[in-house]
């Protein structure tokens, strides 16, 4: 079975990045693509660690007004601290997507191949596909076993 990746930098556009994710995860559900189509984001190191410590600080003073608060107000606290915590991760993420199909189902490859690509959200993040037996894949398969 081969592996093919598709690559996508998003930039610092984190809602394209989450919109994308949610077509990825429709499309795995809907045709039945458990394994056959993995994706992974990766987001820039520097913002990944400066996010939780800025969250921490932040996040302290609303608990207390939660506490306070009625409950009408208690959704509008927690959408905007979801909100204030979507703001500070806004660095570089990239989309890696793994197709796993096998060697009967070449066909069914192609035609993800093109077609992911080829939607709105994944357009403009500048598509790479990385085949098995080309130079980069060696680095792309270890770039994502190491992401989560």
């Amino acid at each position: 079975m081969a592996h093919t990746y598709i690559l996508f930098d998003f930039g610092t556009d984190e809602e394209k990045a989450q919109l994308a994710r949610h077509k990825l995860e429709g499309w795995k559900q809907a045709f039945r693509l458990d394994k056959k189509l993995q994706y992974k984001l990766e987001r820039g190191e520097g913002e990944a660690k400066n996010a939780p410590e800025e969250a921490g600080t932040t996040g302290d003073p609303p608990k207390v007004e939660k506490s306070k608060a009625k409950t009408k107000s208690k959704a509008k606290t927690g959408k905007a601290e979801a909100t204030e915590e979507a703001m500070p991760a806004n660095g570089k993420v990239n989309l890696l997507v793994r197709l796993y199909f096998s060697g009967h189902e070449k066909l069914t490859e192609q035609r993800w191949l093109d077609r992911i690509p080829a939607e709105d959200p994944f357009k403009e993040a500048s598509p790479r596909v990385v085949r098995q037996g080309e130079e980069q894949f060696d680095e792309v398969v270890k770039q994502f076993d190491a992401l989560e």
